[in-house]
């Protein structure tokens, strides 16, 4: 018997995929906002710290580039509060994953950001009087994250993408309910076909976004 393509059952239940994907889109908002808190904070501190903060930072960002994000999903969701006897759900667990998972990537992008601030800026700072930390807010800081936009762009798409991984510990975003649908209907092919679908228009539609806001914030070269 040949398979046959019947949709009437995924729309039927097509509120679980959309509740699914805001959800999807909230989780990753979240995270890379505090991603970048985590990033910027760490890669100011790189910078003008000794050998034993910028070695304790760079071992944060190897270990978090090198484990698998499903692995520190199910770290923190099942390991940390049995180690430490703390609980949260599983919404918590994954926004709090996710972030370190970004904040780890962002330090670099900020970091080579400010080593990338034209020399002739921050001379032009001190030149007129200012304080190493007013030479940190009113030049560094703006110069690199008109430098970093492109990065902080692809690491947005790549949050919103890697928040299927909250599937795994039952977050109810987009790729769950697409297994919540195949589990109750088995249309296995038309429910991926429509997730596929929805998740390449949401990335594009978020490029198309944050292209345009590099077009009026980049720095060019």
């Amino acid at each position: 018997m040949g398979y046959h393509l019947n949709f009437n059952l995924i729309w039927r239940h097509f509120d679980k995929l959309w509740g699914g994907l805001v959800l999807s889109l909230e989780l990753a908002l979240v995270s890379i906002a505090i991603g970048i808190a985590i990033g910027l904070t760490l890669a100011v501190i790189h910078v003008s710290g000794g050998r034993i903060v910028r070695a304790l930072i760079g071992a944060y960002v190897e270990f978090i580039r090198n484990v698998p994000l499903i692995l520190l999903v199910y770290l923190v969701f099942y390991g940390l509060p049995t180690a430490v006897d703390i609980s949260y759900d599983a919404t918590t667990s994954f926004v709090a994953t996710l972030s370190l998972y970004a904040g780890a990537y962002l330090v670099e992008v900020f970091r080579s950001g400010l080593d990338a601030v034209p020399r002739g800026l921050i001379d032009a700072g001190k030149a007129i009087g200012l304080t190493p930390w007013q030479r940190l807010v009113h030049v560094r800081l703006p110069t690199m994250l008109r430098i970093t936009l492109p990065a902080l762009s692809n690491t947005f798409i790549s949050l919103f993408k890697d928040t299927s991984v909250a599937s795994v510990i039952a977050v109810p975003e987009l790729t769950y309910g697409a297994q919540w649908i195949n589990f109750n209907t088995f249309r296995i092919a038309e429910v991926y076909l429509v997730v596929t679908s929805m998740y390449l228009a949401t990335g594009y539609a978020i490029l198309l976004a944050l292209r345009a806001l590099e077009r009026r914030f980049v720095i060019g070269r």
